[in-house]
């Protein structure tokens, strides 16, 4: 099963200092067919205008990963964090028993990100943030795993879920392969560009829900770079 969801069908809001899509029911959006995707509950489509941001509130019992597009995003957070991503590196936020978080874009240009939570194995635990660059050249054809909790994916940032977030940079004519395991879900966003999957066309920002296919296969139609998780 592949199925697209287009940008333009994404449920969300502006909110002037924020303009937010959603791939899944999401604050005030909420559609029963897009509450999650196997342990992937939310995928959030985010621009957040310059000097502006999130300010400081709690969370509890998610993986919180965010992947930066365009500029930059600065974390602060109650266990004393405090830390600049820039596009294409990635965040991770493991909110256990509970944290609070702030999240600015200093920046005099707009950020854009994508941020993903994917429900944990098992509730509680200490909470804990972290922050690593992922170079784009260094996934040019192939994925790189950013975040994982699952075995053998050493080097990623950890989180404590049985899921993988990866991230590819793809040329138009090539194409990169994923492997999906039996019973999982993945969801693909090209960030930017315009892909195949399994022969099946998706544009920048677009949604992928797949499952019960047993390889990917992503052909770029331009220039693309894409996030993909794969979740129980």
């Amino acid at each position: 099963m592949i199925e697209v969801r287009p940008f333009d069908s994404l449920g969300g809001a502006n909110h002037g200092w924020l303009d937010a899509k959603h791939h899944f029911s999401f604050a005030d959006y909420h559609d029963p067919s897009r509450v999650h995707w196997g342990s992937l509950r939310v995928w959030n489509d985010d621009v957040i205008a310059p000097r502006s941001g999130f300010p400081p509130h709690p969370h509890r019992d998610m993986e919180i990963i965010t992947y930066v597009r365009e500029g930059a995003i600065t974390h602060e957070d109650s266990l004393g964090n405090k830390g600049r991503t820039e596009a294409g590196d990635v965040q991770v936020m493991s909110a256990g028993t509970g944290i609070r978080h702030a999240e600015y874009n200093v920046e005099d240009e707009a950020t854009t990100l994508f941020q993903i939570w994917i429900i944990p194995d098992q509730a509680g635990g200490e909470p804990q943030w972290g922050s690593k660059l992922f170079p784009k050249d260094d996934r040019h054809g192939a994925f790189v795993t950013l975040a994982s909790g699952l075995p053998g994916d050493d080097g990623a940032l950890p989180i404590r879920t049985s899921a993988r977030v990866a991230g590819a940079t793809v040329r138009a004519g090539e194409t990169v392969t994923y492997r999906l395991g039996e019973g999982r879900h993945a969801y693909l966003v090209p960030a930017t560009g315009a892909v195949e999957v399994n022969g099946v066309a998706a544009n920048a920002r677009d949604g992928v829900a797949i499952k019960d296919v047993a390889e990917i296969a992503i052909t770029a139609r331009e220039d693309s770079e894409l996030v993909l998780v794969d979740a129980a």
